[in-house]
């Protein structure tokens, strides 16, 4: 169960990673901020937010556990060496529980470009801390590879939705910041995710006064 691809970063984190291992789900999209969103989460998620995993009798959700409960079934979530791992749950950890600053003032939207925010003080600590994390996981741990651990990994799945933000509103990045990023936007798994975003009818707009959402016309997808 996930919220708008477009919108929703938590979503596409888990999904993602269910995606790369190729497990056959039933993928099931609510559409959020509109009157009956949260009536329906009500019927089917304790929290009444997504991403929500239902397997079996399993309910499982937070990206981050639906991503653990992934691993502790399936090889090829996090990275293999013990201490890649373990850097590789602290960088994800790090972006679960922090920058707020960063989430505030660029809320995902993969199919849009925005204007760059005012720079705030807390706005370009974020920005940067971000990047030195890319910068500094690449340098020693991305030897292998194109991606933050050198393959594929649950990190990357965790720092995609922060990887189009960037790129909506042109944040500024380093080089090998920006070769990372290239690279993630370019995965198959993200050029589909980018596809099918561009293709949702759905819009939410953030203001002052909070969110809205509606549908695109016909034809102006």
């Amino acid at each position: 169960m996930s919220g708008n691809l477009n919108y929703s970063s938590w979503s596409i984190r888990a999904l993602l990673m269910v995606r790369h291992l190729g497990l056959e789900v039933e993928e099931e999209i609510v559409p959020l901020d509109f009157p009956d969103t949260t009536t329906r989460l009500a019927e089917i998620s304790p929290t009444r937010k997504v991403p929500l995993l239902i397997w079996d009798d399993e309910t499982v959700w937070d990206s981050l556990a639906i991503i653990e409960w992934l691993a502790e079934r399936h090889a090829g979530v996090w990275p293999k060496d013990q201490k890649a791992r373990a850097r590789a749950r602290a960088i994800s950890a790090e972006m679960h529980s922090g920058f707020p600053a960063l989430r505030s003032a660029c809320p995902m939207d993969i199919r849009a470009r925005h204007d760059r925010p005012d720079m705030t003080e807390k706005l370009a600590a974020d920005i940067a801390r971000v990047d030195a994390i890319w910068t500094e996981t690449r340098k020693e741990f991305g030897a292998g590879g194109d991606f933050l651990f050198g393959e594929w990994s649950a990190a990357d799945a965790v720092y995609a939705p922060v990887v189009t933000r960037f790129v909506t509103y042109d944040l500024p990045r380093s080089e090998i910041a920006q070769a990372y990023m290239s690279a993630v936007m370019s995965h198959p798994l993200m050029v589909t995710l980018a596809a099918e975003s561009a293709e949702e009818p759905w819009w939410i707009k953030y203001g002052s006064d909070g969110r809205s959402s509606g549908f695109i016309p016909s034809g102006n997808s």
